[in-house]
């Protein structure tokens, strides 16, 4: 640095000090406010920092922080207002980049707030024409679009997102492909559905919810062997919600004449997932129907002794127990099932 510049560095900076400590301003005021209403914010005392903003902007109008917070804060109970406020200040003029994309970055989550998502986007692809590259715009109209089910916008966006910098996230396109190919089906075009189903698969071979919807499209054209066949690969893939698939299958093999397979089915189920109360609930009630109401209870006493045992399941003891038990044994369990009912209440 040569050194003509240093004292007039020097000057510049106790001419700036001497003003901000010495020389009476609205400015200085406002500015010691300013940081009062931020401390109350982060304790989150909502009304006092709102009563200090609100303070703010009635003595200086050129406190762009102040209206950006106040609406920030305003936003959850009076998302109306804080829409005015963010929107008045979309028009100043001279803005830095950096404020201006904050202004509508709470734009767009107001419009969000009071589910006008068509206006939400609008503001948030302005912040992109800022800032191309900006995380939040991104992340937040990929999310628009989920939420508007638009799946080629929604693809589009997760494939920019996950080429820009920062971004930590783990997504799956196929995801995206899989609701297009919902979205067919519902139009009840199930053969383009099913390609969107199959690409799906290709694309993520352990996905399993385009093997259910497979197998409900051969459900519909009575292809019930393959129906089955996509429904237990469903479930090999996604097991926590096996169940979801529990009656398709039962009444695809018994419309298939495959009764004792249903037992079956249920039994290697408990094997893969002993802890499946839902597969337990079904192979107890298929053992009742076969008259092997002690092997039923037997089962369900498992679930209860691997305090597995939900209301649904003693529910079915109950239902088991109606032929074998008196009356008073009867009176004294729905007693407990009542206690764990109250119990689960509070």
């Amino acid at each position: 640095m040569e050194l003509f510049y240093i004292p007039f560095l020097i000057i510049t900076a106790i001419g700036s000090l001497w003003l901000f400590y010495f020389k009476p301003s609205r400015k200085k005021e406002t500015d010691i406010t300013y940081i009062d209403a931020l401390n109350a914010m982060l304790l989150a005392d909502k009304r006092k920092a709102i009563a200090l903003l609100s303070n703010i902007v009635k003595k200086d109008s050129e406190h762009i922080n102040a209206y950006l917070q106040l609406g920030n804060l305003l936003r959850e109970d009076d998302p109306d207002r804080a829409i005015k406020i963010h929107q008045m200040l979309t028009v100043r003029q001279n803005l830095p980049e950096e404020t201006r994309i904050e202004i509508l970055k709470s734009l767009s989550l107001d419009y969000d707030r009071v589910g006008d998502l068509v206006k939400a986007k609008i503001e948030a692809e302005k912040v992109l024409n800022i800032d191309k590259s900006n995380l939040w715009a991104s992340s937040f109209l990929l999310m628009i679009a989920e939420k508007t089910e638009d799946w080629d916008y929604a693809e589009k966006k997760a494939k920019q997102l996950q080429k820009l910098k920062g971004f930590n996230g783990n997504i799956d396109l196929s995801v995206y492909t899989l609701q297009k190919g919902v979205k067919y089906l519902k139009n009840n075009n199930t053969e383009e559905a099913e390609n969107f189903f199959r690409k799906a698969i290709n694309d993520s071979p352990n996905y399993g919810l385009p093997y259910k919807y497979l197998g409900d499209i051969n459900n519909n054209n009575r292809d019930l062997v393959k129906a089955v066949e996509n429904w237990e690969k469903y479930m090999e893939l996604s097991p926590s919600e096996s169940h979801t698939v529990f009656d398709s299958i039962e009444t695809a093999l018994f419309d298939l004449g495959r009764y004792s397979e249903v037992e079956k089915f249920y039994r290697k189920v408990l094997n893969e997932n002993p802890s499946d109360i839902n597969a337990g609930l079904r192979l107890a009630n298929v053992l009742n129907e076969k008259g092997e109401n002690k092997s039923a209870i037997a089962l369900i006493d498992q679930f209860i002794d691997q305090k597995e045992g939900s209301i649904s399941v003693m529910l079915m003891k109950l239902k088991l127990s109606l032929s074998t038990q008196t009356p008073a044994e009867l009176s004294f369990y729905l007693d407990e099932i009542l206690t764990k009912v109250k119990d689960e209440q509070y």
